[in-house]
């Protein structure tokens, strides 16, 4: 099974997870989410593979958000999938799919969860934080 990454080339903690990906070894399909949305089964099996909710998918920072008011508690998750679909910048990113799981890679280092070989030494992040992999599942 290939690594998927529903990523954003804009967005620094996309960046880097991508990054940590292709330095495990792996090269995955790259699904620029914000040219190719996700259909609505596919950001619904992503959003219940991850372990989330639509709310907790959302995405508030550059975002609509405030202006559609998604803070209120009102929105039922099938409409807050719809703003998701009209506005998929509200996805938050970067989601990350193996043969081990989905997650929200937020930090950027959550993919080490998932990824088949996820000790590879040290990544550096943009922002020049170190992140020793070799103990990563040893803390």
């Amino acid at each position: 099974m290939t690594v998927t990454i529903y990523h954003n080339p804009d967005c620094g903690t996309s960046r880097n997870t991508l990054a940590m990906i292709r330095a495990s070894g792996e090269e995955p399909q790259v699904i620029e989410y914000l040219k190719t949305p996700p259909t609505r089964e596919k950001l619904l099996e992503l959003i219940a593979a991850a372990g989330l909710t639509p709310r907790k998918l959302l995405r508030r920072k550059d975002t609509p958000y405030d202006a559609l008011g998604l803070d209120k508690q009102s929105w039922s998750d099938d409409q807050l999938v719809d703003f998701m679909l009209a506005h998929p910048i509200l996805i938050n990113r970067p989601l990350v799919v193996t043969q081990k799981g989905v997650r929200l890679c937020r930090p950027s280092e959550v993919v080490l969860e998932i990824l088949p070989n996820p000790n590879f030494g040290v990544f550096v992040k943009e922002d020049g934080e170190r992140i020793d992999t070799d103990a990563f599942g040893t803390k």
